[in-house]
């Protein structure tokens, strides 16, 4: 069976942990597992870091990266998800997406599968995980900590897509997780349950200074994702209190450091004076999505199979 990544359960701790380390691999030191191939990158929503990142990393290994906007596709409008996997699995090694909805990505792996085409799909972001910024979130904590087993993380913020990748990453990278969302906004039961049975349970709070307390990191994103804007208002009145300011930060352990995934909303999930300050690893954090990119197609093309 053809190996997809639609979200972070998909490599298994195991393959996470072998993704990291061809992540974190000097790039002269990777076989260019796609020489002479190319891979598809499919944008449904805008993208700066994802386009950039997964574009390098493809010249990284070899390849060449055809960037395909959502509206030269027309996904469901101009023909089915499963039609537009089919045929770009004819020409390309991998196809990549960022896709507004997460069943998208399911019908193209199963529509690559059931026509026994051997061509991983990725998810660069869905509504539902985002599971390349959970590996290079981790390459990140690795960069600061070392090993990251016994850290605790602090998620400030709405329970989104971003929470629940890095939530599974968190789990299998031995860190403790706390989130603190206002009431409606964290982790549903079905996340709860489904991180315990992966061996992790998750704190949960509503207030973010106890959630912070004594952490050695802060991790927050936006209160309004893509494809929220008219609940904007809304989520900025439920999310009074959670900004992440100099005050909270303070609470933090003094070691502790600062992650966003971006783009921010300085002024409102955090503020400049933090997202500029010494605790932020932010930018650090945004240069590892290409890291990020790297060790997961060089995994899926095989490079950790062969020993590299």
């Amino acid at each position: 069976m053809t190996a997809h990544v639609l979200d972070v359960e998909d490599l298994g701790a195991a393959g996470l942990a072998q993704v990291l380390a061809l992540a974190s691999a000097p790039a002269d030191s990777l076989p260019r597992v796609l020489a002479g191939r190319s891979v598809a990158l499919v944008f449904e929503k805008p993208s700066a870091r994802t386009r950039s990142a997964t574009e390098v990393a493809v010249v990284a290994l070899g390849g060449h990266p055809a960037v395909i906007q959502g509206a030269e596709v027309g996904i469901d409008v101009r023909e089915s998800a499963e039609d537009v996997a089919r045929t770009l699995g004819l020409f390309h090694a991998l196809v990549c997406a960022r896709v507004a909805d997460h069943r998208v990505l399911v019908r193209m792996a199963a529509a690559l599968d059931g026509a026994g085409m051997a061509v991983p799909v990725v998810n660069l972001l869905s509504d539902r995980a985002h599971p390349c910024q959970a590996v290079a979130d981790l390459l990140t904590l690795q960069d600061v900590f070392g090993d990251t087993r016994g850290r605790t993380v602090a998620y400030v913020g709405d329970a989104n897509n971003v929470w629940r990748s890095l939530a599974v990453a968190c789990v299998w990278g031995g860190i403790r997780l706390r989130t603190a969302s206002p009431e409606g906004y964290g982790p549903t039961p079905d996340d709860l349950a489904h991180l315990a049975a992966l061996g992790g349970p998750v704190e949960v709070f509503e207030d973010p200074a106890g959630a912070v307390a004594g952490a050695d990191a802060i991790y927050t994103d936006v209160w309004t994702s893509m494809g929220q804007e008219e609940q904007a208002a809304a989520r900025r009145r439920a999310f009074a209190g959670y900004t992440v300011d100099e005050a909270l930060v303070a609470r933090a352990a003094s070691g502790a450091v600062v992650l966003h995934c971006l783009p921010a909303h300085r002024g409102e999930e955090i503020t400049a004076e933090v997202l500029d300050g010494p605790r932020s690893v932010v930018w650090q954090q945004a240069a590892n999505r290409m890291r990020a990119m790297r060790g997961l197609m060089a995994w899926l093309c095989g490079a950790s199979r062969a020993g590299s």
